[in-house]
């Protein structure tokens, strides 16, 4: 009776030590099991605003040289990245468009930032862009005539409702053509997201 006894108590101990150790090791990730992180837009925030100004080249500055300047409209986007793998995911960069009322296509730009994400867990991600009224000007000059006739708007009119309404959050605003570099051991993913706030 001992003996048995002795024998089953060494091998729930074994087994315990098996479960643990397996427990312990870190599942490797493949593309068959590669699970899609899931992106949200949590919100922007303009975090300086000095109103909206513009003055062209004809203009004599108090100080400085001469040129076409404006009010710069910098905005922070915060995202949530979770990763619902088994095993870290590396988010090695984030390219990106901001557009205003959806159409109006500002600024493109990239955060080559990296990013580890640990095993479900969430990691927040921040992408920042700096938008002057002369470059919104060129932007809407070159691209946006069609859309702005079919509103009825002069480019002016336009930057004037987006430097009022973007800090004010009554203009919708979109991050779109979003791609999210994700890679894991060896394997790579890029993901395609897009968000508006309204």
């Amino acid at each position: 009776m001992k003996k048995r006894l002795a024998l089953v108590t060494a091998l729930i101990f074994f087994i315990g030590v098996v479960l643990v150790s397996c427990a312990g090791m870190e599942a490797k990730p493949s593309a068959a099991d590669f699970k899609d992180p899931v992106i949200k837009g949590e919100y922007y925030e303009v975090p300086q605003y000095d109103g909206f100004w513009h003055y062209d080249a004809k203009a004599e500055p108090v100080k400085g040289t001469k040129g076409a300047h404006g009010a710069f409209l910098p905005l922070s986007f915060l995202l949530s990245v979770t990763n619902p793998n088994s095993y870290p995911v590396l988010l090695e960069g984030v390219t990106f468009t901001v557009a205003f009322d959806e159409v109006f296509e500002l600024y493109s730009g990239n955060n080559n930032d990296s990013y580890w994400i640990p095993a479900g867990k969430t990691s927040h991600v921040r992408l920042n862009t700096v938008i002057t009224t002369q470059s919104a000007f060129m932007s809407v000059g070159v691209t946006g005539g069609y859309a702005l006739k079919a509103k009825g708007w002069g480019p002016w009119d336009a930057i004037k409702r987006w430097w009022e309404g973007v800090p004010v959050m009554s203009v919708p605003v979109t991050l779109k053509e979003c791609n999210f570099t994700f890679r894991a051991d060896g394997l790579t993913k890029v993901m395609p997201f897009q968000v508006t706030f309204k």
